[in-house]
């Protein structure tokens, strides 16, 4: 069936529309390709990059470079590069299929590999000419070249836009003299081209340039010496130095002043293909702290048996779930747009690049709930293994130091919950989302009288929706709230901002947790999905916790008198349950089915 505009929900509707679990993609649907491409980076992974942890963790640079060239050789460099360039052509879920699977060994091949396929060669393929991108993408996507991406300097971090490197025009006019400094620079030490930033003379933004670098003839660049980095060892990481370096006019990517909606859209994609390379690490973190909690044993019983541990298990069991269920739920959302707009006629590049852009703030979402839960995760595998958990010569440790750059690139966390909140309002300006409508509905739900009826929860999950849409009330009563008393000057509160982020993150997670187990359970059978059902429940019970606990520290801090005390009310009403579930029987049944099957099984 053709899939039109109005059967796709739009970035951040959401929160005002119901989704509909038929609706959503999930692992269960690959397709056979996809899962022969999945079965494909997995054995890839455990041949060339789990045999060699520790040589990643002695900072083996060139051991990096060598497992690039061959993942370059099975095509996997290039799976999201169209196949006129040299790629494989493939849509958004396999993309996504590929940077999840292949990243879970260590954090400096995924760094490498991230840097590459994302920031590295998408900017050339959404921004390039037609002459740039038959000159460079095939040489990135076969790995005859390797790619940087040169934004970060000393003064420019979250506020990308504030950099110093200059870009000045010839007296001829064919090229631009590009001066100054970059920082943390990921496969610096092995690439053969940069996307640099720079500003020409007072330009408001800065301008994106392809700049080629040849080690022989370096052309004015030099390099730092390689980071020493708490984790992320062996990803080559750099500072990079321009002294006259000559760039080819014809090598300015987009216009001129276009570099910082380049670098906002490249992080977009960025954001949800890193939330993809932390899933199958907390998958490979579970599998390993279950069988370790299985072997070891304590007072004559394996650790596993203990209820302190089954905690942990099910938990960050849990967590992948949701991670997964949401990821994969929005890469579809984005192929599917993708789809119909170039379906309307639209190139490649333009609907890709809106495509990706219309799910900026499920990007934004991902990027913070999958980081803080892979950390999470080898936190818990950490004290699962206790002491031998601290030791190098268990993964644990290079597990957790891994984990903790996800949380600060690809634009900080910080920045990215009050991007979410900052990027809904502005669509909701443009009359892209309507906030306003729904928000006053809910301000009159306030001043009604509730119903004392009982619901009806017969259905599969039906308290949980009904939970979902009733914490949905809770985001659009203190967002509408704070809208209506801070107008534009919202963007300054940013505790507010970070708290009402909370509230939607913790929705979007869970929703796409009960939606995927919703959809197996009516094609699969519920009986399939006990386990499932037990985690969406789980995930959703403390979800509510969250948004409780964030969405009174918001109302408080803006709200005072009748009005604080009324949105008391409606935040304690929206997030009570009619049946709480028993969530110690939902953690040991979580925990037993993974201890049963040595692994994380799902």
């Amino acid at each position: 069936m053709e899939t039109t505009e109005k059967d796709i929900l739009r970035g951040g509707q959401f929160l005002i529309k119901e989704t509909l679990s038929e609706d959503v993609f999930t692992p269960e649907d690959f397709s056979e390709e996809q899962n022969m491409m999945k079965e494909a980076v997995i054995e890839f992974n455990d041949r060339e990059i789990i045999p060699n942890k520790a040589r990643f963790e002695a900072k083996d640079y060139a051991l990096t470079e060598d497992v690039m060239r061959k993942a370059a050789e099975l095509g996997f460099l290039g799976v999201s590069v169209p196949e006129e360039y040299g790629g494989l052509g493939m849509g958004f879920v396999s993309t996504m299929l590929t940077c999840d699977y292949i990243s879970s060994g260590t954090g400096s091949f995924s760094t490498a590999f991230g840097a590459h396929t994302g920031i590295g060669t998408m900017p050339i393929t959404l921004y390039g000419t037609e002459e740039q991108k038959q000159k460079y993408v095939p040489k990135l996507a076969t790995g005859e070249w390797f790619g940087a991406y040169a934004l970060t300097e000393p003064g420019a971090g979250s506020d990308a836009n504030a950099g110093k490197t200059t870009a000045k025009v010839s007296d001829d006019g064919k090229s631009y003299v590009i001066n100054g400094q970059k920082m943390w620079i990921s496969n610096a030490g092995f690439c053969s081209l940069m996307i640099v930033f720079a500003r020409i003379e007072d330009d408001k933004n800065i301008t994106g340039f392809i700049v080629e670098y040849d080690k022989e003839n370096p052309n004015g660049i030099t390099l730092g010496e390689e980071e020493h980095k708490l984790g992320i060892r062996a990803s080559s990481t750099r500072q990079v130095f321009f002294n006259d370096t000559v760039v080819p006019s014809e090598n300015m990517l987009a216009a001129r002043g276009e570099g910082f909606k380049i670098a906002m859209n490249a992080l977009n994609i960025g954001r949800i293909k890193l939330a993809a390379a932390c899933l199958d690490s907390q998958r490979r973190i579970t599998t390993l702290a279950v069988q370790y909690a299985n072997e070891r044993k304590q007072f004559k019983t394996p650790i596993a048996d203990f209820g302190a541990i089954k905690l942990k298990l099910a938990e960050m069991t849990t967590n992948a779930y949701a991670g997964e269920s949401a990821s994969y739920r929005a890469a579809k959302n984005i192929e599917d747009r993708i789809a119909m707009r170039q379906a309307a006629g639209n190139s490649h590049q333009e609907a890709e690049l809106k495509g990706v852009e219309e799910y900026a703030i499920e990007c934004s979402i991902l990027k913070v709930a999958v980081s803080e839960d892979v950390q999470h995760c080898a936190d818990e595998g950490i004290q699962i293994f206790g002491g031998m958990g601290f030791s190098e010569d268990t993964p644990m440790e290079a597990a957790w130091r891994d984990a903790r750059i996800a949380r600060i690139y690809e634009g900080t966390n910080e920045i990215n919950r009050m991007l979410c909140v900052g990027m809904l309002v502005k669509k909701a300006m443009k009359g892209h989302v309507d906030l306003l409508g729904p928000a006053m509905k809910v301000q009159e739900d306030l001043m009604g009288i509730p119903s004392f009826d009982t619901p009806d929860f017969s259905e599969l999950l039906s308290e949980e929706k009904s939970m979902i849409a009733k914490l949905k009330k809770v985001f659009l009563m203190v967002a509408g709230a704070a809208v209506q008393k801070f107008g534009p000057a919202l963007e300054e509160h940013q505790q507010l901002l970070m708290a009402a982020s909370d509230i939607m993150i913790e929705i979007y997670m869970a929703e796409s947790a009960i939606l995927r187990t919703e959809k197996n359970a009516k094609r699969f059978g519920e009986d399939s999905q006990k386990v499932q059902i037990a985690m969406s429940k789980l995930y959703l019970y403390q979800a509510v916790d969250i948004i409780e606990k964030k969405g009174k520290e918001s109302i408080i801090s803006f709200a005072e008198g009748d009005e604080q005390r009324m949105m008391l009310m409606g935040l304690k009403r929206f997030t009570k349950y009619v049946n709480y579930p028993d969530i110690v029987d939902l953690r040991n049944e979580i925990a037993e089915k993974v201890k049963s099957e040595n692994k994380y099984c799902f």
